[in-house]
């Protein structure tokens, strides 16, 4: 097996511009630079990635926390996150807490013990006050889909109460009156700045916020499928669903077309997030884009920046949301 001394001989340079090389240090010529690499290359040489950890005092891995792995708006997320690391010839490790506080607890220690030049955080059930105090410990940590007053600086976030308003707008200026609200759990950030949104909307347009037209779901497609059901069982008359993410809206067209509901006739259905499937669904889901791809990239653009000193890199770090228009939505004379 081919060692450094021999790279080193082969270029014709120190062992410590091989080094810089192996370290992608800014502080080395093009020229220099592909003289090492080529020498690597006819070598066969593969650099240990322990004795680069010990050289650099950098494990050039990152390490992630989501709260669950299933569904299209993870995926969106930790692709976009991996996408960008890769480029940069960094790696992830990546945990789940499942929306709970002890095992999200846990995921960030493992995380940390792994020794993860920084780690990004999708936590749901952490409190502002944990996090801002981790924070000021050694391993740097940065948020996304997330904003805490104190660490403005390392949080990648969306205006969800923008986005909830806009849904509700969007149905409103349909002719909508009577709208139903199916929330996603009311402990969740993003959750509960949506049904502000939603309810600021309303009172815009002197509309009553109306309990009884009032459920919360569980962020799934069951969570939708259980509200229309409430409603329906309940008898209240309503022309119109807003529902928290785009996978209750899936559960609530289903449920909807299974009980005899002509979309978007008699029923007008809106979601948010945007995810991929919505394009598919029949009607075509009218939605809230939440660009969770490119919050991704940019929370990994953030620890690129900041931690690996990639300084040529623009940050971004509030995205607002749009309406996606599509068929779902019905006027209502």
């Amino acid at each position: 097996m081919a060692t450094i001394y021999e790279v080193s001989k082969l270029a014709g340079v120190s062992l410590a511009t091989v080094s810089r090389v192996m370290n992608n240090n800014a502080k080395v010529s093009d020229r220099t630079r592909a003289k090492v690499l080529k020498a690597m290359e006819e070598l066969g040489y593969r650099p240990n990635s322990i004795a680069q950890s010990l050289a650099s005092n950098r494990t050039n891995s990152i390490g992630v926390l989501v709260a669950e792995l299933h569904g299209p708006f993870f995926g969106s997320m930790m692709s976009g996150i991996e996408a960008e690391c890769r480029a940069a010839g960094k790696h992830v490790i990546i945990t789940t807490g499942h929306s709970d506080e002890e095992r999200e607890k846990e995921g960030i220690e493992f995380l940390i013990s792994r020794n993860c030049d920084a780690i990004i955080v999708h936590s749901e059930a952490l409190s502002d006050e944990y996090l801002i105090k981790l924070s000021e410990g050694k391993t740097p940590i940065y948020l996304v889909s997330r904003y805490i007053e104190g660490m403005q600086d390392k949080c990648i976030s969306l205006d969800n109460y923008q986005g909830g308003y806009i849904a509700t707008k969007a149905l409103i200026d349909n002719g909508h009156k009577d709208i139903a609200y199916i929330a996603g759990p009311l402990f969740k950030g993003d959750s509960s700045e949506r049904l502000k949104g939603h309810k600021q909307a309303l009172q815009d347009n002197q509309l009553e916020f109306d309990e009884n037209l009032f459920y919360v779901g569980d962020f799934r497609e069951t969570g939708g499928a259980d509200g229309l059901k409430f409603f329906r069982d309940k008898g209240f008359t309503f022309s119109a669903v807003i529902c928290a993410n785009d996978e209750m809206a899936s559960g609530a067209m289903k449920y909807a077309r299974e009980h005899g509901y002509d979309l978007p006739n008699d029923l007008s259905i809106i979601g948010f997030d945007n995810v991929i499937f919505t394009n598919y669904l029949y009607p075509r889901l009218t939605t809230v884009n939440n660009p969770v791809d490119e919050m991704g990239h940019m929370a990994a653009r953030m620890v690129l920046h900041d931690v690996y000193k990639q300084k040529t890199l623009s940050i971004q770090r509030v995205f607002e949301p749009t309406l996606v228009n599509r068929d779902s939505i019905s006027v209502k004379d």
